[in-house]
């Protein structure tokens, strides 16, 4: 059911993202090893870029879960205003 609301009400399941973020941290700094090891200046050049977002990513990330419940509601808070029986906006 879709109430309308939903980017306000919307969710973002944090340790997933942060799991995430941190597989491609691993995988950015394997690539800059490596490419630079191998003398490829440019591969390396995008994968330092890689890195730099994935590492904003972790910051916004970890300053989002410190924020506590007002970012990150728990099982008790619904992500949306409940049913209240109508027929809806749309008379379905």
């Amino acid at each position: 059911m879709r109430t309308g609301n939903e980017p306000s009400t919307a969710r973002s399941p944090l340790r997933l993202r942060l799991c995430l973020s941190l597989w491609g941290l691993a995988w950015a700094v394997f690539g800059l090893t490596a490419f630079t090891l191998a003398d490829r200046p440019g591969w390396a050049a995008a994968c330092g870029l890689l890195l730099l977002l994935v590492l904003a990513d972790i910051v916004v990330i970890v300053h989002h879960i410190h924020q506590g419940p007002h970012y990150q509601p728990g099982r008790d808070i619904p992500p949306y205003e409940p049913d209240h029986g109508g027929r809806g906006r749309y008379g379905h």
